[in-house]
């Protein structure tokens, strides 16, 4: 099929990879991506349901669309993701948005192909979700954002069904790819020039691989297979439940030289009573026993977290537990969050729900306080020569460099755009709150 297409993608690691497989599925079909949607043939919006911006940014960014189809009713515009497992969104879709030509889900992507082609012939619209099923389909092509490095998915869907989270109701229960199918795909990544693996998982740390002789498989024995594929050289993986962190994969930290010293580890609230109300179980004496662990094991690594501001219930109290959480673990970067209601959570229902001009002030504090930090610690590195892997060039100067340390620290420096791909010795010269400036030594 001779046409273009153009893919928007919302949300996490998880829906960049399946963006992937879709663009690699089109481009299987002779189609050609382009990297401007008006100029595309075929427009695919990849949504996310997390978050309440991702919501209101793909409802009006679909609403421009419009104006698209009316000059060219050719033109198609396909929506997936983890939006389109809730029936509330279809719903409103059919009812306010008639333009759109193709409606999938998270669950069968496979089948994009098909339904474009069935689409173009037939002049027809239509929605092809699935709700949640136990296959996992292998062997998809996916079109990498980087030649060095891939995302590798080894589960699906969670179990944990935090009280704000709607994932495992767009992405199903969890499931567990085998290891023999995720080390061959890493091995004919690694023999197609892949350096650095990230492994996903809404949370890797309850991965249960069947193996080939019918026994279960860990996700640290698993890390420790990886490691041994000749050609990868950092091994990465997002994201880890504090519940599930076991001490064989903090001694896999410290026995596996590609598992990059670096690890995401949510917290979401340092307060008990917000964490039990949140359904994490864990409490905050058990996450800093988890810290202290990680940190005794490999004193270099870097740590990052995700935090929720605002959570219902949440007391001025419990917003200092959090800070001095913060305050105590101080991590390298953290993502924060306003609390913003998910239809079909239980927290939906929860009647506390904190005034906005609140949530912001606290939020405000609390982005004050984890950049003190990430300035701090980043300025421990002036000086220092690390290791980086070289990602791509400056969005705003070609002549910069931009790549990633051991430990996940975003670095820029000059250089050859040749060292694209490669593992380079850079000298820290400068440090900023999310950044750091270098200069490659020999």
């Amino acid at each position: 099929m001779n046409k273009t297409f153009h893919i928007t993608t919302f949300g996490c690691q998880m829906n960049e990879h399946d963006s992937e497989t879709m663009a690699g599925l089109l481009l299987e079909m002779g189609m050609t991506r382009l990297e401007n949607r008006d100029d595309a043939d075929i427009e695919i919006m990849n949504t996310c349901s997390v978050r309440e911006n991702a919501d209101k940014h793909f409802f009006g960014t679909l609403g421009q669309l419009k104006h698209r189809k009316e000059d060219n009713p050719e033109f198609l515009i396909c929506v997936s993701g983890c939006m389109m497992q809730q029936q509330t969104v279809i719903d409103t879709l059919k009812a306010k948005y008639p333009w759109v030509d193709i409606v999938i889900g998270t669950h069968n992507i496979h089948m994009l192909p098909e339904l474009i082609q069935k689409v173009s012939e037939e002049k027809s619209k239509l929605i092809e979700v699935w709700p949640d099923t136990d296959t996992i389909v292998e062997g998809l092509p996916a079109e990498r954002l980087f030649k060095h490095k891939a995302l590798v998915n080894i589960t699906f869907g969670c179990n944990n069904f935090c009280t704000y989270c709607i994932v495992p109701y767009t992405r199903g229960r969890e499931k567990s790819r085998t290891p023999k199918a995720i080390i061959s795909e890493i091995e004919n990544l690694a023999a197609d020039g892949v350096r650095e693996v990230m492994l996903l998982g809404q949370n890797v740390n309850s991965y249960k691989g069947l193996a080939e002789d019918g026994s279960e498989m860990n996700f640290a024995s698993l890390i420790r297979r990886i490691n041994d594929i000749p050609g990868i050289e950092r091994i990465r993986f997002m994201t880890s439940h504090p519940k599930d962190l076991s001490d064989e994969l903090i001694e896999a930290f410290v026995d596996c030289k590609k598992l990059c010293k670096n690890i995401h580890l949510p917290v979401q609230a340092g307060s008990d009573i917000v964490l039990k109300r949140m359904n994490r179980h864990y409490d905050r004496a058990h996450y800093l026993e988890l810290v202290r662990k990680i940190r005794a094991a490999v004193p270099e690594i870097t740590i990052s977290t995700d935090i929720i501001v605002g959570f219902p219930g949440e007391t001025e109290e419990d917003f200092e537990d959090t800070l001095s959480l913060v305050r105590e673990v101080e991590y390298d970067s953290a993502f924060t969050f306003l609390y913003s209601i998910r239809k079909g959570t239980p927290a939906e229902k929860f009647e506390d729900q904190i005034p906005e001009e609140t949530k912001h002030a606290r939020f405000n504090r609390l982005v004050e306080a984890v950049n003190e930090i990430s300035e701090r610690k980043n300025k421990a590195y002036l000086g220092r020569v690390e290791e980086v892997l070289v990602e791509g060039t400056s969005k705003t100067d070609e002549n910069t460099l931009t790549g990633r340390t051991d430990g996940f620290k975003l670095v820029n420096f000059p250089g050859d755009a040749a060292l694209i791909g490669s593992i380079v010795k850079v000298e820290i010269t400068d440090a900023k709150t999310f950044s750091l400036m270098g200069r490659i030594v020999e």
